[in-house]
């Protein structure tokens, strides 16, 4: 993998973490998801009008896209709910580069080499590492969490050669972001009712834009390293997140970390430096 591709992902995996820790600090964390996803939305609508259509036969990849986005952001509230965050979080996130590594060669016909397996073998260990420090959680939060990362290394791989077919990562990725906040609102005015959405938006709208570009410019950046480096070895780049997430609970958020974290994050960066040496 080339250094300026890995740089730059380690750089998307930073902001995917802050956009994470706007949302664990929210008080209403199913709407703030959706925030950031409007926020997304809304930086994706500005920057449209300079950078090229998406081929044709990318679109069908946008739409399937949307749907999963979708999905993601509803099981990972009903996961948060069933279960403690230190459980959900890291079988989500480490389990899904391993799906993704495991059947990128049927599915792609990319096929890493012993160095690379092993290299996201090590980043996803780190992460499922934080899953012993969990208190809280039981067989239903385990269960949503690994249907979770199904999805996720599902919306990976359709993200992946969607990028690549539309020509233009970046024109990909801000069509993209326009969908989900649509359905996510739409399912939240449904079930929660129009002034309870409204008030939240009114009171929230400078987290979620924050957030959102945050997000947008993270996985733009995940989508863009696909088209020059196999889907297997950024998908497993991206979730040194969560050695991010470490950093910003520590020494923004004033939390305490268990030495099952300092672990994780050791195991996490010896795997960054496997893939480099990949």
């Amino acid at each position: 993998m080339p250094l300026d591709v890995l740089f730059l992902v380690l750089f998307g995996a930073a902001l995917h973490a802050t956009w994470n820790a706007i949302v664990k600090s929210g008080t209403d964390k199913s709407l703030d998801a959706a925030m950031v996803a409007l926020g997304a939305g809304a930086v994706g609508l500005a920057f449209l009008p300079f950078v090229p259509l998406p081929k044709p036969e990318a679109w069908p990849f946008i739409l399937v896209s949307a749907v999963l986005q979708f999905a993601y952001f509803q099981l990972v509230a009903a996961a948060y709910r069933a279960g403690d965050i230190g459980l959900v979080y890291p079988l989500m996130r480490g389990c899904a580069p391993l799906l993704v590594a495991m059947t990128s060669g049927f599915v792609l016909g990319e096929h890493l080499s012993p160095t690379a397996m092993a290299g996201v073998l090590v980043i996803s260990a780190g992460v499922l590492t934080l899953a012993f420090e969990s208190r809280h959680g039981g067989r239903h939060a385990i269960l949503l969490a690994l249907a979770n990362a199904i999805v996720i290394a599902t919306y990976t791989f359709v993200d992946g050669a969607g990028a690549r077919i539309s020509g233009n990562a970046i024109s990909y990725t801000l069509w993209m972001s326009l969908l989900p906040p649509v359905l996510l609102f739409a399912w939240a005015i449904t079930r929660r009712g129009t002034a309870t959405v409204k008030s939240h938006v009114r009171r929230n709208w400078a987290r979620g834009l924050f957030g959102g570009a945050g997000s947008i410019a993270s996985y733009g950046l995940a989508l863009w390293a696909m088209t020059k480096a196999p889907v297997a070895t950024v998908a497993a780049l991206r979730e040194t997140a969560i050695l991010f997430a470490l950093l910003i609970s520590v020494f923004i958020l004033k939390e305490k970390a268990s030495i099952w974290r300092y672990i994780a994050g050791a195991v996490i960066a010896a795997g960054v430096l496997v893939l480099k040496l990949a």
